[in-house]
């Protein structure tokens, strides 16, 4: 995996404010490239240091064998969840979800236009094009 892709992806997943949750899918759809097996990929290898809990399957659940994590972060942020969590919180049965629909990120105005950046500077270095080859500096 190019180091540029994961430095793109790893810098919209800072985004993603407390209590809200995006796809993995959503992420690569963000950055215009990629889908979501790359984006996981990335999150499997590289996103210890990010907010990680926040990008999970389009289902809405978990990241896979972090399920008890991640519901800690997510309750103590506030994301809406569905499902018997607080059976699981305390006795690691019963299943639950993030309720994805009341959950998921809009980005704002200014979150597009550093997303815009990103992805096109992962576009730029990808192609091998340097600011001036881009069409947009003049």
């Amino acid at each position: 995996m190019r180091i540029e892709y994961v430095d793109a992806v790893l810098a919209v997943v800072e985004l993603v404010p407390a209590a809200s949750v995006v796809a993995y899918g959503d992420v690569a759809e963000l950055l215009g490239s990629g889908g979501p097996r790359q984006v996981g990929s990335v999150m499997s290898h590289y996103g210890s240091g990010v907010p990680w809990w926040r990008i999970l399957k389009a289902s809405g659940h978990a990241p896979a064998g972090h399920e008890v994590e991640a519901l800690r972060h997510y309750l103590a942020e506030g994301t809406p969840l569905v499902g018997a969590y607080v059976e699981y919180e305390r006795t690691r049965e019963g299943r639950w979800r993030v309720d994805l629909p009341a959950a998921r990120w809009t980005p704002t105005e200014g979150e597009l236009d550093v997303i815009d950046a990103v992805a096109g500077g992962l576009e730029r270095r990808l192609h091998g094009l340097s600011v001036a080859d881009d069409g947009m500096s003049g």
